[in-house]
């Protein structure tokens, strides 16, 4: 228990999110005060690098001062208005112009909203409307990957293949949601399958389950072109190449969710110019606004935005949006975002570190309890393995993940265990000497970690 007042009010009175609630009352939360950099501190004045840049978002940091101004210049200016009602404002004008002149091709309109999973909720309703308009009724499902994450609104959360995300939510997690198999190349490929082979047998499996629902029936398919909460997994080799023929084929819409992956992440603007997806729809949020701001944008095409006008002209108004969406402290905020991404060439600079960071952690492939670390630009996942070589699971009893964030943390180092895999994520910004740092930590923080598991009598370790 972590010995500070605000600990109590926190443990009496906040409702922790994706928090394992009995854990929590035990331990209590971890509270941050302040950020610098890559850096942030804790109310007791621990210090360290953030490792997830928040929740995979804060891509210039904690201290961006060019951000606050932005807020603040705006706050005094227009510190609110809507965009209902044909009204508007400059920044959400402005901001939208931004986007469509850097969004893939095509994607030309921008709807907004404040947070990821509202944007993939957004995204949803759209495509039921959009089939309807066109005189579609029944091409209505929507299929997502197990272990895919789209947010936590009830719709964003149905397609979110996260199990303990539907446990007693009662959400309506079948019927028009379906999800295909986690591409997990390392824990799931077969005896001399190669990356590309697995992947057409993710592609066959889609198509077997287009051919059993009925492509009449089946509206969209949802991907994040690297998996952020199924533990910063990037695809197999040939993935997006042998799926996106089968959308086409079956007029399928193909909606990226870039929420995490989106400016700059991967190294270029967008995760789908990375794998080659061509979407109907993109989401995106986060690093927008570098978290500074909550805002997020859904990019939609020409032929979904004209069947939205198809669509207000039957039913004399799009019953469509969000009080806060578009708020133009938020786009003025996102508008500065963008502006500093462009002059220090933040992309440029992701290209440019990505090497250290990923041999950085692939220098710790050997170490006994690592199984893999695969990652692209300024994300990766790092799986955990009892025993590599039969690529046996740590039982999920033994939390080995949760271990390792904890000794992370003790040694100064944010990370996410995501099960047993762990998820790195750091701001855009992160230099090669903090690099190096975070990557001796996590060393430090797997060996702390595999000597307590190795010290117990657990057959899985013998």
């Amino acid at each position: 228990m972590r010995a500070n007042h605000l600990h109590d009010a926190d443990k009496a009175h906040l409702v922790h999110q994706q928090t394992d609630l009995k854990g929590f009352a035990v331990d209590g939360p971890l509270l941050m005060a302040e950020g610098d950099g890559v850096h942030v501190t804790d109310t007791e004045g621990r210090r360290y690098i953030e490792g997830m840049a928040g929740l995979w978002c804060a891509g210039l940091g904690f201290s961006e001062k060019r951000l606050a101004e932005a807020a603040y210049r705006q706050m005094l200016k227009l510190p609110y208005y809507h965009t209902f009602y044909g009204r508007g404002h400059g920044p959400s004008a402005e901001l939208a112009e931004r986007l469509a002149a850097i969004a893939p091709a095509g994607l030309n309109h921008a709807l907004f909203q404040c947070s990821g999973s509202e944007s993939n909720d957004a995204a949803i309703k759209l495509i039921w409307y959009y089939n309807n308009v066109l005189g579609r009724p029944h091409k209505k499902k929507i299929i997502g990957r197990m272990r895919g994450y789209h947010g936590n609104t009830v719709a964003a959360a149905s397609l979110s293949g996260q199990p303990h995300m539907h446990a007693d939510f009662d959400l309506p997690y079948g019927g028009r949601f379906h999800h295909i198999s986690n591409p997990n190349y390392y824990r799931a490929h077969q005896e001399g399958e190669t990356e590309e082979d697995f992947s057409a047998r993710m592609a066959a499996e889609l198509e077997a389950l287009i051919a059993a629902e009925g492509a009449d029936t089946i509206a969209a398919f949802f991907a994040e072109p690297v998996q952020g909460g199924g533990g910063a997994l990037t695809p197999p080799r040939g993935y997006f190449e042998a799926i996106q023929p089968i959308l086409r084929q079956h007029d399928i819409l193909l909606v990226a969710d870039e929420v995490i992956c989106g400016f700059g992440r991967t190294g270029a603007m967008w995760g789908s110019e990375t794998y080659g997806m061509r979407p109907d729809l993109l989401s995106c949020a986060k690093q927008l606004s570098a978290a500074y701001q909550p805002i997020s944008a859904l990019l939609i095409s020409d032929r979904i935005h004209d069947a939205l006008v198809r669509g207000s002209e039957r039913n004399g108004v799009l019953g469509h949006g969000y009080t806060y969406g578009g708020h133009p402290v938020a786009c003025a905020v996102a508008l500065e975002t963008l502006k500093i991404y462009e002059e220090r060439d933040i992309l440029g600079h992701v290209r440019r570190v990505s090497p250290a960071f990923l041999d950085g952690l692939a220098a710790h492939a050997d170490h006994p309890m690592v199984g893999e670390v695969r990652g692209v630009g300024l994300i990766a996942g790092v799986e955990l393995m009892a025993d590599k070589a039969t690529r046996t699971p740590f039982p999920a009893a033994r939390k080995a993940g949760l271990l390792v964030q904890r000794k992370a943390e003790a040694e100064g180092l944010i990370l996410r265990a995501i099960g047993d895999r762990i998820a790195f994520s750091p701001p855009l910004i992160i230099d090669e000497a903090e690099i190096a740092e975070l990557c001796a930590r996590f060393g430090r923080a797997l060996d702390a970690a595999w000597a307590e598991l190795s010290a117990s009598a657990e057959p899985a370790l013998a």
